[in-house]
């Protein structure tokens, strides 16, 4: 006998963010996927409860078809993000449907499969390790909960994730393992490959619709016991999910910038709640929120071999720059050697600005409101809109031709790096090479196979990577991150500096030079002696004055239209709305970009959850309007950035 059940439609209008009523077949379960009838369009939903009654008035269809069935889990876990960031239903079950059937005829190729090799052999471990390992494996089979991993870089935290994957896959239980991006971290997901073999599906953005699906079938079907992947194999359909494993869980690529903006480690807590297992969050530089909420285990220093020595060098007594003379004494003591160097420089291009000298005036983007990038093609780039111009011989606004080049950029250190070193090959890393397809991991294998060299990029370069005969690590510019108006850029700056000391001296002794301008600065200073607990420390107690994370949440509301009285208009409605405990900051203006007008309103709360669903349902509320006069905004929580 057909029953009736609770739809919600996969569609992200918020006009639309509610369940409607449909009759399916009797063996339909909580998290089927069904095709239905939505008005005249056909769309997909998601059964979400059972057995209801009717609405008055409303003669229920049937559903057409059911295409696949959820773990109910995985659908309480879309109920609660909707609800958490202040999104809808429909926009949250997109996280967790499977994608459309793939076109006919489409090719997937067996990226998945590539690196899978036979069984590895689990190593054996310190002492630490195994400590850490009987811990987590008890809360396994006890039910559950989550930590933090903490351990310098090269301290044996994936050997860890390994053998708890394996004690769950004992237990006839799966695993999800996180990593920041699936680009950057090979060596991760090749370890998975190799102890794991083909129970292991590897999920991520560059995946064709048809791989996707493939990987999500065999993963529905139990076939792949073990997901690989970047934020959104979170809501892989891992049926008895036993183990989740977040590393480099400081990395801020785990926040979706596109609604729900889900955090993937607040998720992950939430999800391993919901199922009964263990969530491992595992860094060498927390974050002061799991640093603060979670249950620590400590795995120490390095294995057989100690962190490398920092140098810091102030650039206000030195004239070179970006290479100062104690950095190329350094760099010509590597190229001497025929070994490797890794140069981080966190900004692209020849040079951050272009500056008149005699008006003052800086060529900006006409769209957004920031300076334009030199590059080394001569061209004026937007980072933000893509905008592009040719660099001007005299000043757009008064006609001299006085002008100075600011800073410096990833282009003008590889200038630099040949004039002054030519033996040392230069392998540059960075958004505009990556943005050809295959260019990042041809850029790391050059790396890894090549001696005499110098891997020179942006903050990518510092990103989880295990490269042996790296004997020097710098930081050319220490202080970009320092002045940025956000209250975590001492936390941001201090986890750079720290995991690009990590890169160097893994299989020998190390040398790490950090540039700056601010010798003193505090981030800078602990780093220098990779004081982790020491930095944290002060962090969380300048935090505690602030009303910061971890101990408020912070929940912005981010306003954007053609002119500036409208989002501005929007924002104020919302305040006055407000019925919460929470500190409101704003509205305040933000720069505009991409011809938009921007303003934000930002709560400090208690109560984040409560202060999202009240601005959903006003922003839901407020639709019509906010249509007709091109405003749009969005439900920010726990953002990463101010």
């Amino acid at each position: 006998m057909p029953r009736l059940a609770s739809v919600y439609p996969l569609v992200t209008t918020r006009a639309l963010a509610r369940p409607f009523t449909y009759l399916v077949p009797e063996e339909t379960e909580v998290g089927a996927v069904v095709a239905i009838r939505l008005g005249r369009a056909r769309q997909r939903g998601i059964v979400v409860e059972l057995d209801v009654e009717a609405p008055e008035g409303v003669e229920p269809v049937a559903v057409e078809r059911i295409l696949e069935t959820l773990p109910a889990p995985l659908v309480e876990l879309a109920l609660w993000a909707a609800d958490y960031y202040g999104s809808t239903p429909g926009r949250a079950f997109q996280l967790i449907a499977p994608p459309q059937r793939a076109r006919r005829g489409e090719r997937r190729a067996p990226v998945a499969r590539e690196a899978l090799g036979g069984e590895e052999q689990p190593a054996r471990l310190s002492p630490e390790q195994d400590a850490a390992l009987e811990r987590l494996v008890g809360a396994l089979d006890g039910g559950g909960g989550s930590f933090l991993l903490y351990g310098a870089t090269g301290s044996g935290k994936t050997e860890v994730y390994l053998q708890l994957v394996a004690a769950a896959l004992e237990r006839s239980r799966g695993a999800i393992v996180l990593v920041p991006e699936i680009a950057l971290t090979p060596q991760t997901v090749g370890r998975f490959s190799q102890r794991f073999g083909d129970r292991v599906a590897i999920l991520h953005s560059a995946l064709s619709e048809a791989e996707r699906r493939d990987e999500r079938e065999r993963i529905a079907a139990g076939e792949a016991r073990v997901v690989v992947g970047a934020r959104s194999a979170l809501f892989a359909p891992v049926r008895d999910l036993g183990v989740v494993c977040v590393d480099e869980e400081h990395d801020p690529s785990y926040k979706q910038e596109s609604d729900p903006r889900y955090d993937a480690r607040t998720v992950a807590v939430k999800r391993a709640a919901l199922e009964g297992a263990v969530a491992v969050f595992g860094t060498a530089t927390p974050r002061p929120e799991s640093w603060e909420r979670l249950e620590r285990l400590t795995l120490g220093g390095r294995l057989g071999g100690s962190l490398p020595t920092v140098r810091v060098v102030d650039l206000r007594r030195e004239r070179g720059y970006p290479l100062s003379t104690p950095l190329l004494e350094e760099l010509g003591a590597v190229a001497a050697a025929r070994g490797k160097a890794i140069l981080l420089l966190n900004r692209r291009g020849v040079a951050p600005a272009l500056h008149c000298r005699a008006c003052g005036a800086t060529i900006r983007c006409p769209r957004c409101d920031v300076a334009l990038v030199l590059h080394a093609d001569g061209s004026l780039r937007c980072h933000h809109c893509g905008h592009a111009e040719a660099s001007p011989s005299t000043c757009p606004a008064c006609g001299s031709a006085e002008l100075a080049r600011l800073g410096a950029g990833t282009q003008k250190l590889e200038r630099e790096l040949e004039r002054h070193l030519p033996e040392l090959e230069r392998i540059r890393l960075d958004a505009d090479v990556t943005a050809r397809p295959g260019a990042l991991a041809e850029a790391l294998r050059r790396f890894a196979a090549t001696d005499s060299v110098v891997l020179l990029g942006t903050q990518m370069i510092a990103k989880g990577h295990h490269f042996e005969g790296v004997a020097l690590a710098a930081v050319v510019d220490a202080d970009t991150g320092l002045g940025m108006p956000d209250f975590r850029a001492e936390e941001r700056t201090f986890q750079l500096v720290t995991q690009l000391a990590g890169r160097s001296g893994r299989d020998a002794p190390g040398r790490v030079v950090v540039q700056t301008f601010q010798p003193d600065a505090e981030p800078l200073r602990f780093a220098a002696r990779h004081d982790v607990e020491g930095f944290l420390a002060r962090e969380l107690e300048r935090r505690r004055e602030l009303g910061y994370p971890p101990y408020r949440h912070l929940v912005r509301v981010l306003a954007t239209g053609p002119s500036e009285d409208g989002p501005r208009r929007l924002l104020e409605e919302i305040r006055a709305g407000l019925r919460v405990d929470a500190e409101l900051l704003g509205p305040a203006p933000l720069l505009r970009l991409r011809n938009r007008q921007r303003a934000q309103l930002v709560a400090k709360t208690e109560r984040p959850r409560q202060v999202a669903t009240q601005v959903a349902r006003m922003l839901a509320a407020a639709a019509p309007a906010m249509s007709a006069a091109g405003v749009t905004a969005v439900v920010d929580v726990d953002p990463q950035e101010l």
